[in-house]
């Protein structure tokens, strides 16, 4: 046991004096002060607040999709039933969303093995995925190459991968 009276160094506190006040930051920021923005990080944020509402809305989606943040996967639930009615009720409702399937999936089934680079470029064209990722994803095949999308853009994939020696197919 170690009193602090008997430390060489301790000086008693004054009783009459009044505590420190510290200033504190609004916030914690770990990191410290941050250096202000550059310019063309001004310029661009002036572009952004100058798009109209529908286009700003558009953002997010677009730098998680060129970023290569995986797509959030939506939840099913056809087995809960959330109303008083029953099961009736639900088997009716997702007999209705199938009918009107807007997002397709496209899987490449095979491929040519001398045509594997062509179609591997081809990947990487529609993924925005690096070279080893496409090469990877390939060669998996049959994979599921890109998920969500329109029909249109669905069959548009698929001419181009089977004119370059690809079979794709569209799932639902």
């Amino acid at each position: 046991f170690q009193s602090r009276s008997f430390q060489p160094d301790f000086v008693p506190r004054d009783p009459n004096a009044k505590p420190k006040r510290y200033k504190y930051p609004a916030f914690y920021d770990p990191y410290g002060p941050r250096p202000p923005p550059s310019d063309k990080i001004i310029q661009l944020a002036e572009k952004i607040a100058a798009l109209p509402q529908a286009e700003r809305n558009q953002i997010p989606s677009a730098l998680n999709e060129r970023t290569r943040h995986p797509r959030m996967q939506q939840i099913s639930v056809e087995g809960i039933g959330m109303s008083s009615q029953g099961g009736t009720a639900g088997a009716t409702k997702t007999e209705e969303k199938k009918a009107e399937k807007t997002a397709f999936d496209v899987k490449l089934e095979k491929f040519d093995t001398a045509a594997k680079i062509k179609i591997i470029k081809e990947v990487r064209t529609f993924t925005s995925l690096g070279l080893k990722e496409a090469k990877e994803l390939v060669e998996k095949a049959p994979v599921v190459l890109k998920q969500g999308i329109t029909k249109e853009e669905a069959n548009g994939i698929i001419e181009k991968l089977k004119a370059v020696g690809g079979t794709a197919v569209m799932e639902r």
